[in-house]
């Protein structure tokens, strides 16, 4: 292995913890864990979106609401890259258990929290613990199991990362109907502490010797220019005209963030992000995938999807994320699957290919719904979009640890999913400026002067006051969401089109039966894997 290294146990130890599939004594436990960890921090990103209005009524905090999804974000966003640096650096096992510990910290002092600005801030807290349980979880998966064998347990991560989308909101809303939103973060405290256990006396691995010069400089510019970004995103159009002096100012200053943290990384002497990533193929396509077909695409697409079904079809809050379990169905009935074959034939291509038709597809079928479209058609199609999903995510994770030696694979993952977490930002900032400035030009022309007078103001609609309106207006407002929404989806089509092009063109380099490139002499910090074998 590159680099000095300690290890927990003596070889012959190690070898007498594998079992006879090549995993470590205990993995079904370890991966348990894994799963556990991977759940809680994707969770958070949307539980609170149902529990938002009574937390806000109950904090007073209604001017601050956005903040509590977008600390999260943010500081997650930031966390992911300096966990898979750090992990490749100094080992994995220490940050995982960290991780572990700071979200847990930042859980209890949201659950106590009596104002906005202590939520808020423990929000963050929660953040900095749930990115790096994102980016550890996976690259522990990588530390102890061979590429081939890896694909049959990155399959489940991805589903449930697509499961806490669609759970994160219904749980939210019945712990807000119940016992109480703050059990939105209490209930992680068993869930946590659990896994806490299981990583801290069952998980073995190796312990890297020597000091890491950390990059502060790459990081803090690194964090400008993702804090830039995403409040450009999420400010952008809504609080702020998008010609606003501080979104200008804003979109400049990340601007600048950004191309100063790249030329920093070319002297850094231990850089986040290393430039050297980035003369991989696999690693430049696969992250490109997943910033438009999964980033862009999924989170458009599901991040408006129950708005439409309460307006349009005047469900409720809950009924509408029940309906979107057709699509962590749909993730599970292919990406399970799917990463047995992957281990079966070591061949990972096609699934990108075949996942990216499906979800082109289902973004067409959904821009042709309209108000008389049934609610198990609906179904149907979101069934279709996480069969899509399904057969993209984790084979694209996959490619990339593959293609870099163990001693990389947590920078190269964390990479990764660092540029997805960005696209996913953007896409649902862009599909959401489209969509309001379409909604906004479609009321205008639907309302006449004394239906307009009966909705009131059109910024502070909801379900339960649309379909008390009278009928002849309510049909108004329902036609306006529906040809201001469903357009949107088609013009996502293009995105997914160019993600189908770069699926094409994604090498495809066999999964290995072994962690042989762990011991690779050739497999420098200057030369990625994929340099040495010339794809």
């Amino acid at each position: 292995m590159s680099g000095a290294s300690l290890s927990d146990s003596t070889p012959a130890l190690e070898a007498e913890e594998q079992n006879s599939s090549g995993t470590p004594r205990h993995f079904g436990l370890i991966f348990a864990a894994l799963m556990a960890a991977m759940l809680l921090a994707s969770l958070d990103q949307t539980i609170v979106s149902t529990a938002l209005p009574t937390i806000v009524g109950e904090l007073r905090g209604l001017d601050h609401l956005a903040w509590v999804t977008t600390a999260y974000i943010l500081a997650a966003t930031i966390a992911m890259p300096v966990y898979g640096r750090l992990g490749d650096l100094i080992g994995r096992k220490a940050l995982f258990l960290g991780g572990i510990a700071v979200f847990l910290a930042g859980s209890v002092i949201a659950g106590a929290a009596q104002n906005m600005t202590v939520l808020i801030i423990s929000r963050a807290v929660q953040g900095l613990g749930g990115g790096g349980l994102m980016i550890t979880s996976q690259a522990i998966i990588a530390d102890l199991v061979p590429p081939r064998q890896r694909a049959k347990y990155m399959a489940p991560i991805g589903a449930v990362f697509g499961l806490s989308s669609v759970a994160g909101p219904l749980l939210g809303g019945w712990f807000t109907d119940g016992i109480g939103w703050r059990w939105a973060f209490w209930i992680n405290l068993p869930v946590g502490a659990l896994a806490l256990a299981v990583g801290a006396f069952a998980l073995r691995l190796p312990r890297k010797a020597g000091a890491v010069a950390f990059d502060y400089l790459g990081f803090t510019l690194m964090a400008t220019a993702v804090t830039c970004t995403v409040l450009v995103a999420e400010w952008g159009g809504t609080d702020y005209a998008w010609s606003d002096p501080v979104i200008l100012g804003m979109a400049g200053g990340g601007l600048l963030a950004w191309v100063l943290f790249f030329l920093s990384q070319r002297r850094a002497a231990e850089p986040i992000i290393p430039l050297w990533l980035f003369r991989s193929r696999i690693f430049n396509i696969a992250t490109l995938i997943g910033l438009l077909v999964i980033g862009i695409g999924m989170f458009a697409i599901i991040g408006y999807l129950p708005m439409y079904l309460q307006m349009v079809y005047g469900v409720s809050a809950t009924e509408s994320g029940l309906l979107l379990i057709p699509m962590v169905v749909g993730i599970m009935a292919t990406a399970i699957p799917s990463g047995r074959l992957m281990s079966t034939t070591g061949r990972y291509k096609i699934f990108p290919v075949v996942g990216t038709v499906f979800v082109g597809v289902a973004a067409v079928l959904m821009s042709t719904l309209d108000t008389g479209t049934s609610l198990v058609l609906v179904g149907v199609y979101v069934f279709l979009l996480g069969a899509g999903l399904g057969l993209v995510m984790q084979p694209l994770v996959l490619a990339v640890q593959n293609d870099f030696p163990g001693a990389d694979v947590g920078t190269a993952t964390s990479a990764n999913n660092f540029f997805r977490e960005i696209g996913a930002t953007l896409g649902t900032a862009g599909v959401g400026a489209v969509f309001t400035h379409r909604l906004s030009d479609q009321l205008s022309d639907r309302l006449s002067g004394a239906s307009a007078g009966a909705v009131g103001d059109t910024h502070s609609l909801t379900p339960a006051l649309v379909h008390s309106l009278p009928d002849k207006v309510q049909d108004a407002v329902i036609l306006s969401y529906q040809h201001a929404l469903t357009p949107v989806f088609r013009y996502l089509v293009p995105v997914f089109v160019l993600g189908l092009v770069l699926a094409f063109l994604l090498p495809e380099k066999k999964l290995a039966d072994g962690n042989d490139n762990d011991v690779d002499s050739d497999a420098t910090p200057d030369r990625p894997a994929e340099a040495m074998t010339g794809n």
